[in-house]
């Protein structure tokens, strides 16, 4: 039996509709899994693979009772729930300094507590079922970093890599709980935050493995870890960042230097 064989599977991913909570869409619909993803406002395009779309409901689930309606639609839609990801989230770049303390709650209120009301709901119907299920938090690297410009970002992703682990204590056995730590990602919307074509080439040289994180690349991490290959796996993070950006201290220290990408 294949392992990564989802068929007859129920996967609800927070966001879905774009970027890397699309590309792990349409990496579950290839496994065979049926999909339900959410947005404040319904998309132009759903994620599709081979005919297969994704199911769509409106929600913001930093209501507790939206996200929760959501959830309950994942099982009314096939019959069970078993992989959640919460993939939802983002922020403005805003200097600490002069943020509105609006701006900043919000940005918390999105990235840590909405993942823990979505949370909350899936381990409502997760535990009641034979073989529990897997939540998986889509984290970043600027919550296990300093995040300067983003910091209210940043703290919430560390809050969320926190959170995870207590859940993963507090559902064993019958529910696992793991991050995925994202690093710089080449998105439909990466242009704003990382700048031209130039600018975006730069920091790909960076990173070891030559390149930005695709969708993809997250959407491979977010299958093993709601696997059974990782059936032993909980309270684990999982960074997908090519290797990790390089330090700037190396361009001072020509001694120290890695060699450069070819």
């Amino acid at each position: 039996m294949d392992p990564l064989d989802y068929a007859g599977r129920g996967v609800v991913i927070t966001g879905g509709t774009r970027g890397i909570g699309a590309g792990i869409a349409r990496a579950f619909l290839a496994a065979g899994a049926g999909v339900l993803v959410c947005g404040r406002t319904e998309p132009a395009r759903l994620p599709t693979v081979d005919g297969r779309a994704a199911h769509f409901v409106q929600a913001d689930v930093r209501d507790p009772d939206q996200a929760r309606r959501f959830i309950d639609a994942g099982p009314a839609a096939f019959g069970r729930l078993d992989v959640v990801v919460n993939n939802a989230g983002g922020g403005p770049p805003a200097v600490a300094a002069t943020a509105s303390p609006r701006l900043h709650a919000k940005i918390v209120e999105l990235n840590l507590i909405a993942p823990l009301h979505v949370a909350q709901a899936a381990n409502r119907v997760m535990q009641d079922q034979d073989d529990g299920g897997s939540i998986l938090m889509i984290g970043s690297v600027g919550g296990v970093r300093p995040s300067p410009g983003t910091a209210a970002y940043g703290a919430a992703k560390a809050g969320l890599h926190h959170l995870a682990t207590s859940l993963a204590m507090e559902w064993a056995p019958r529910v696992r709980v793991n991050t995925v730590v994202v690093g710089m990602a080449a998105t439909g919307e990466a242009d704003p935050h990382y700048g031209d074509d130039a600018a975006q080439a730069a920091l790909a040289a960076a990173v070891p493995l030559g390149r930005m994180a695709e969708p993809a690349d997250v959407a491979g991490a977010c299958l093993f870890l709601a696997s059974p290959l990782a059936g032993y796996i909980t309270g684990a993070t999982l960074t997908v960042h090519g290797g990790g950006e390089r330090a700037g201290y190396l361009a001072l220290s020509p001694g120290l230097a890695y060699p450069a990408k070819n």
